[in-house]
This record gives C-alpha cells, sequence and structure tokens, in this order.
C-alpha cells in the first residue's frame, strides 16, 4: 500500500501494491473543462473569466485554482530516476493553511531580491542528477492539493475550503499518451488523456500542453527563451509578464525538463519585471521554506513558489489574496485561494503504475 499521502517520501523508499481508494467529491464550479477527455482540453478561471482576455492554452495534466492560475518550479535531489522531496531540517510549527475555508500568514517581500534567490535555486538545479527514463516508461507525478473557492447555490453565494487530497498524473514523453486520477475532477479510476484533440487532431506539444520530449527541444539561454514566451503567448492573460511568469511555472508544475532546461527556467524568471522573494511560504503538507513570487494587481493575489530554505530544493505553491477582496468580498486577505506540494516524480512502466 502506498503510505499516508501527508507525509513527504524519502528517496530510498518505494511501494508496491494497488492504488489506494479514492473518494470521488462534488466538482467545484470552474475545475477542468475536459474536452472529450482528451490531451488538449483548455481550462478557465471560474469568476474572473469574464473580465479576462482568452485564456491561454492550457497543459491538461495541471491543475488550476478556481480563480487564478497559480504555478510551480522545480529543484531538487533526483535519485534512480525518482525526484522525492522531504522536509530539510528541523521543521518550524505546522502552519499550513487550515481550516474549512483555507487562511494563513501573509509573508514580508523584498522587491529586490529575487535575482539573487533564483541564481541561487537555479545553481542547485543544475547540479541534480537528470531524470533516467527507459523507452516506453511515463513520467508519474503525485501531487497534494487543496484550494478555496466560492460556491453559489439557488443565488447564495458562500466561501468553501476544498480539502487536501492527492493527485497522480501519467504522461508519455511525447505527450500522446496520458492519465489522470483526481477526486473531484475524475472517478476512482481516472481518465484517458490520449487521442485527437476538439478538432480531431493529433495534438502536438506546445508552451501550454508541453510534453517531456517538447521541453528537451526548448532554449537554454535565459534572453532566448524569454524572447520566446513573450512571442508565444502574446495577447493572452491581463498582462505578458504575469502569463509569462506562469507559463514558466506551467511548464515545471506537471512535467520533468532536464537540470539545464530547469536552470534556465528560473534564470528567465529572474528577468520578468515584478518577481520577488518572500521570506516565508508553508506549502499544502506544512513545509515551511521561502518563496519566489509575483503579484497580480488585477485579482490582489499573489502566486508562490515554495522552496527550501537550506537545500534550495522545490516544495511546492501556492496563490494567496493578499489585497482588497475578491469581487463579492468573499475572499479576503489571508485567504490561500490554492495550494499544492509536489511529493514524488519517477519514470514509471504504465499507467496506474506507482514507484
Amino acid at each position: 500500500m502506498n503510505p499516508d499521502p501527508n507525509q513527504p517520501r524519502t528517496a530510498n523508499r518505494y511501494e508496491t501494491g494497488d492504488l489506494p481508494a479514492i473518494e470521488e467529491h462534488e466538482l467545484p464550479p470552474g475545475r477542468h473543462q475536459f474536452h472529450k477527455e482528451r490531451l488538449m482540453n483548455r481550462i478557465h478561471d471560474d469568476r474572473l473569466a469574464a473580465a479576462a482576455a482568452p485564456p491561454a492554452p492550457r497543459n491538461p495534466f495541471l491543475r488550476k485554482a478556481i480563480l487564478l492560475p497559480a504555478a510551480a518550479v522545480l529543484a531538487g535531489a533526483l535519485a534512480v530516476g525518482v525526484l522525492a522531496l522531504t522536509p530539510g531540517g528541523v521543521q518550524a510549527p505546522d502552519d499550513r493553511a487550515s481550516g474549512p475555508v483555507l487562511t494563513t500568514s501573509i509573508g514580508t517581500v523584498d522587491a529586490h531580491g529575487a535575482p539573487r534567490l533564483l541564481d541561487r535555486i537555479s545553481l542547485a538545479a543544475a547540479g541534480t542528477d537528470a531524470p533516467d527514463g527507459r523507452t516506453g516508461q511515463y513520467v508519474y507525478i503525485e501531487s497534494r492539493i487543496a484550494n478555496t473557492y466560492v460556491k453559489t447555490v439557488n443565488g447564495e453565494s458562500s466561501l468553501v475550503g476544498r480539502p487536501l487530497h492527492t493527485r497522480q498524473s501519467w504522461k508519455s514523453p511525447d505527450g500522446l499518451k496520458g492519465w489522470l486520477i483526481e477526486p473531484g475532477t475524475t472517478g476512482p479510476e481516472g481518465i484517458t488523456l490520449e487521442g485527437p484533440d476538439e478538432n480531431g487532431d493529433v495534438p502536438k506539444p506546445h508552451l501550454g500542453a508541453p510534453s517531456y520530449d517538447y521541453l528537451a527541444a526548448l532554449p537554454t539561454d535565459p534572453d532566448a527563451l524569454l524572447d520566446k514566451i513573450y512571442r508565444e503567448t502574446e495577447g493572452q492573460g491581463r498582462n505578458k509578464d504575469q502569463q509569462a511568469f506562469t507559463t514558466i511555472g506551467d511548464l515545471l508544475v506537471e512535467s520533468w525538463p532536464s537540470p539545464r532546461l530547469t536552470a534556465a527556467l528560473y534564470r528567465t524568471a529572474a528577468k520578468i519585471p515584478g518577481v520577488v522573494t518572500v521570506d516565508s511560504a508553508t506549502d499544502a503538507v506544512g513545509r515551511k521554506g521561502v518563496a519566489v513570487a509575483r503579484f497580480d494587481a488585477t485579482s490582489g493575489q499573489r502566486t508562490e513558489w515554495i522552496f527550501d530554505s537550506k537545500t534550495l530544493a522545490f516544495l511546492g505553491e501556492r496563490t494567496v489574496q493578499v489585497e482588497g477582496t475578491s469581487d463579492d468580498g468573499l475572499i479576503k486577505p489571508g485567504t490561500v485561494v490554492y495550494t499544492h506540494a509536489i511529493m514524488v516524480r519517477a519514470f514509471v512502466d504504465g499507467v496506474k503504475v506507482t514507484p
């Protein structure tokens, strides 16, 4: 049996056996919109969509918060083709977001600290071992996720916290085959993400829906990479810099790029105006660290990429309301709109197979 998903797995721990039973929850409004349960589905923001520009194409393996896309990045120890994330050193008191509505303290921002921190994170990422998969294997990613959203019933709106749950995805290196299991989004057995897109065409990986092989072909010069992101996401989102920050996070959140590309993505993020550091942030399973973040002035929300303060390993991400309130006044400062912890990345021999 798999261990309690709340507990991060250590690098030398492997499990066998059947997947745990997954309880199915009511699908919150604004969650994944699967187009024919295929690879090219797009995820739409719920309440902000009316005021937004047309949303960017999204990787169907990426989960999104109800109100705002969140992003995540990767830097950590790779061992025998498996990335397993564990707390570093003595942990601070457990101050993870908790309660029916997720809330947290808001960390202090350093407006000038991002380039220096991202350079250190980039160096740490570049020094890790490259993923070592065999032909025919799949990239497996296991996460722990929770979110807060506005639920409206019979014209009455209330703020609801969706409990922490496990999300599992499998993706072939070419991006043509895949499987997803997530309570509230899929049934207990999950859904296939294989086959033609909504137009009947064979899907081609792109910045909004990258594959392992696609990432391997991206430029690793930060200037060239940022130029490509700006060009290919032009007109998406409300602000080109916020969209670039989101796109970089989306490229990493549930893919497995090489250490060289990972390092380049961090250095690219450092070139985006408005990227800052946050002195304290806690991921979905209570691991505390520092964060690289960007504030979206339109929503008043800040997306934070969380790293272990000692090892600089990526821990997870969260989106926090830091200024103002949502349109209906229900989401107030300190509300965690979305929180996500990466638990395992590994190559496995097939869908529904775990390390």
